[in-house]
């Protein structure tokens, strides 16, 4: 009988262990960043705020791709933002049909705060780490996270 290619099973399972758990970790960070932003704010939203943090200015239709959810998904997400002031939604300068979505000045306050408090928290954790260290893992992540990518 031929080996498997490629890493031992167990090496796959620990893996697969470590991510299950640094996921589940990732979680509770987004429901406290949720709470550091609004009290009312739906940790399930996080993401999206996040995505919207990020880009400025994203059409409803990217949010729904990059973030691989339904389009009703995306809408109810959306709409829970808007009623909390953090995002609003004009018309997409590219696209009359469309839609983007952007922070309100409120919604950028505030998730500038969380951020800089998570920030300060990472920072604080890895004081120790060699800097290489921590490129590397970046590296690392981006390099998984890409293989996941092509996997679907």
């Amino acid at each position: 009988m031929t080996p498997e290619p490629g890493p031992d099973p167990g090496l796959i399972d620990d893996l697969q262990q470590e991510l299950t758990e640094f996921w589940r970790r990732g979680r509770v960070r987004a429901r406290n960043n949720s709470a550091l932003i609004h009290a009312k704010l739906d940790p399930s939203c996080y993401p999206l705020l996040m995505a919207v943090a990020r880009l400025r200015s994203v059409p409803m239709s990217e949010l729904v791709h990059r973030l691989a959810l339904d389009k009703s998904t995306v809408t109810r997400q959306v709409d829970a933002l808007e009623r909390l002031g953090l995002v609003t939604r004009r018309p997409d300068p590219d696209d009359a049909r469309a839609r983007v979505v952007e922070l309100t000045p409120d919604g950028r306050s505030r998730v500038d705060a969380a951020m800089a408090t998570s920030a300060s928290n990472w920072r604080d954790q890895l004081a120790k780490w060699d800097p290489d260290d921590i490129r590397s893992l970046i590296t690392l992540m981006r390099r998984l996270d890409s293989l996941m990518d092509q996997k679907g």
